[in-house]
């Protein structure tokens, strides 16, 4: 697992293993073992890994791609809660893991907002309302 993330999250950003190992500190030979699966870095190695990478350290070591609809780690502060099935009066259940992240608790309200052009967002109520009346302030 954490050897084929740090091959793909390498070649996506068009690193050597070179390019890595003079980042992270260590000799490229070290790179290329933690890639075949030999060896494994240090956790120290791992946060810089991680930094590089633009990736939370939990998804550098445990993201496997057959159980994310085949795509690579995301970007920090990004996810990818899985796919949903949308009810027949549109209603769609928010996967719990994403309900916990953004706390997002039974009868609390959300804001569906949408842009042709980029998708569906669901914003807590409350927060959408306080950043609308800090808008409405400024001006």
């Amino acid at each position: 697992m954490f050897n084929e993330n740090l091959v793909q999250l390498r070649k996506l950003n068009q690193m050597t293993q070179e390019d890595v190992a003079e980042k992270v500190g260590v000799s490229r030979q070290a790179v290329a073992k933690w890639e075949s699966g030999e060896t494994s870095p240090d956790i120290n190695a791992c946060v810089v890994l991680a930094e590089i990478f633009g990736v939370s350290l939990d998804d550098l070591v445990n993201w496997e791609n057959d159980e994310n609809l085949g795509l690579d780690a995301p970007p920090r502060g990004k996810h990818l809660f899985g796919i949903v099935t949308v009810g027949d009066k549109g209603q769609i259940v928010i996967p719990a893991k994403a309900r916990k992240i953004f706390n997002i608790n039974p009868g609390e309200k959300v804001v569906v907002l949408g842009d042709e052009g980029q998708g569906i967002a669901i914003v807590k109520a409350q927060d959408f309302l306080n950043l609308a009346n800090m808008i409405r302030k400024c001006h």
